[in-house]
Parts: C-alpha cells; sequence; structure tokens
C-alpha cells in the first residue's frame, strides 16, 4: 500500500494561483511548477534563442573595387569663346573636376573664327582659371571674338575606354 493519495477525492495546490483542484487534472509546466490544465502555460519561444553563428568575413568571388575609366562629357551650347588676335580659348564646363597640365581632346566642335584645329586627336593641355572654366593654347590664332563650339560638343581624355 503506498502513502500518497488517489482517487477521486484526491486533491492538490496549484502552484500558481494556490487554489484546490482535483488530483487527476494536474499538469507540469516546463519550469516544474505543478499547476492545473487551465492555468498551464507552455513555454514562451524567445527563451530558446535559435543559435546565432558568426557574420562571414569574406565575399565569395569578390570583386575588388575599381577607378571608374574618364569619359567624354558634353559641354553646353557653345561653351568656347575667343578673343579676336589670340591663340587662347577659354572654354566653360560646369564643375569640370580638372587640374591644370591634364589633356582635354574636344570631339564634335564646330571651329570658328579661323580656329580650325578644335577636334585636334592628341589633345589640348589646359590651364584651370576656376571651378567651371578652363583655357588652352590653339595653334590657329582666332579672327573674332565670340562663343563657338556647337551644340554637340564633347570634352574628355585623348584615349576613350570602353
Amino acid at each position: 500500500m503506498s502513502n500518497t493519495a488517489s482517487g477521486k477525492y484526491a486533491k492538490f495546490i496549484s502552484d500558481r494561483s494556490g487554489m484546490e483542484f482535483p488530483y487527476k487534472e494536474m499538469v507540469r509546466e516546463w519550469n516544474g511548477a505543478r499547476v492545473h490544465i487551465s492555468e498551464f502555460e507552455a513555454k514562451h519561444p524567445q527563451l530558446e534563442p535559435k543559435p546565432h553563428t558568426a557574420d562571414p568575413q569574406g565575399l565569395r568571388n569578390a570583386r575588388p573595387a575599381r577607378t571608374e575609366p574618364a569619359v567624354a562629357r558634353i559641354l553646353n551650347l557653345n561653351p568656347l569663346i575667343a578673343t579676336s588676335g589670340s591663340t587662347t580659348i577659354s572654354v566653360f564646363e560646369e564643375a569640370h573636376g580638372r587640374t591644370t597640365g591634364d589633356t582635354v581632346r574636344f570631339r564634335d566642335g564646330e571651329g570658328f573664327f579661323n580656329i580650325s584645329d578644335l577636334n585636334n586627336a592628341s589633345g589640348f593641355t589646359i590651364t584651370v582659371t576656376g571651378v567651371d572654366n578652363y583655357t588652352f593654347n590653339s595653334t590657329d590664332t582666332a579672327n573674332g571674338s565670340g562663343k563657338f563650339g556647337g551644340g554637340s560638343i564633347s570634352a574628355g581624355p585623348v584615349t576613350l575606354s570602353s
């Protein structure tokens, strides 16, 4: 014979509420508490987080950063300014980012004022005069003053990369 109560008159006291319930309706929670089936609470999923592994350190088939090749930039309408009797030509190119001594080649420019070497394949060495302006020396002397160059003129490096 056992020393524990059993049968339809056996009772237990809930660890959660302190109330008396039939012994056969007792359940044990994940934390060891003995409670009635109406008071039972399952273990919350956040109490057992999924294992976290370290972040990877490198990328498979990574490509190193590269420097973009220089490209020709289309200039505004008639961006060149000639002065009569001078070989110096002023260029307006907004925020050009060039430095004195750079070589710039003009493409599709329309010569005017006796300036015929504008589309020279070897380009021109420039002198920066401002954030938006620079000058170069033509081999031709201008026979008039004003703006010229056309609407499809571009300025860029001597050789273009593709």
